[in-house]
């Protein structure tokens, strides 16, 4: 019987040695042991019809990355509801489909983004005109107002111009987006010191569109205005811009990107 205990007690402690000879010197992972930020997603039932599908197919994205309760996700279609002492709680404000349209939620806006706040915008997010009445929302943009556009909705051909940023180094240089309705900006974001591009529409695509055809110019999609903690991504028209899995990649690296960047410090980290 004892010696029966001796070898057990022998064989248990060879496979201890075993195990912890398969493990590596410092461990891998890092696991979050509570939320690790906070998120605000804002849209609005009021866009477009196609607007409103994107939307809805965001939220549940955003909600599947947030399996395991990674971080807080909250879901306002109202901004008034988040005055900046509020706001500020969020380390990214995620905008799919319209922006704030009352003075006080754009001054609240303006002052978190001024304050180190993130952004997140889609398509229709940046969308501005000469009625938008809003000259800070342009220079946050990086100075271009919407020019023209393509239709109906189709794929293009996209290039990476900076393969090196953290949101594009694990995407192909160059792939097929799904069909969106693509905005061109005037002037072009590239035009501006302050603003990165990341990723272009292909000049091979031109002709652009069926009935409403684009023919020629810069065409930049995604970009970042360098001041201020920010990714803007053209995407965000119908029901088909989930189907990707590199497209989807490029979102799950720009909403992870302007969070890894946040004035508190990189919660991935933590």
């Amino acid at each position: 019987m004892k010696i029966i205990k001796i070898c057990l007690i022998l064989l248990f402690t060879i496979c201890t040695l075993f195990v912890n000879a398969q493990v590596p010197q410092g461990y891998p992972a890092n696991y979050a042991r509570f939320p690790r930020f906070k998120a605000l997603i804002y849209y609005t039932n009021h866009a477009e019809e196609a607007h409103v599908q994107f939307s809805l197919q965001s939220i549940e994205f955003f909600k599947k990355l947030n399996y395991g309760e990674g971080f807080k996700l909250d879901i306002t279609t109202d901004l008034s509801e988040y005055p900046y002492e509020k706001l500020k709680e969020y380390s990214v404000v995620i905008m799919l489909d319209g922006y704030p349209m009352g003075k006080s939620e754009r001054e609240t806006f303006e002052k978190y983004m001024e304050n180190g706040g993130g952004w997140v915008g889609f398509h229709a997010a940046a969308y501005n005109d000469k009625n938008t009445n809003w000259p800070w929302f342009v220079k946050f943009l990086g100075g271009g107002v919407f020019y023209c556009n393509n239709w109906p909705p189709q794929p293009v051909l996209v290039e990476v111009d900076n393969t090196e940023h953290p949101v594009t180094k694990n995407l192909p240089t160059s792939f097929v987006a799904p069909a969106s309705e693509w905005y061109q900006w005037n002037p072009s974001p590239r035009e501006n010191k302050d603003v990165e591009v990341l990723l272009s529409i292909s000049p091979r695509n031109y002709p652009l569109g069926i009935k409403d055809v684009v023919n020629f110019g810069d065409f930049p999609i995604v970009w970042t205005n360098k001041n201020y903690r920010m990714i803007y991504l053209n995407m965000g028209h119908g029901d088909e811009e989930f189907i990707d899995a590199t497209q989807n990649l490029l979102l799950v690296n720009a909403f992870r990107w302007v969070v890894s960047t946040d004035k508190n410090g990189d919660p991935f980290l933590k």
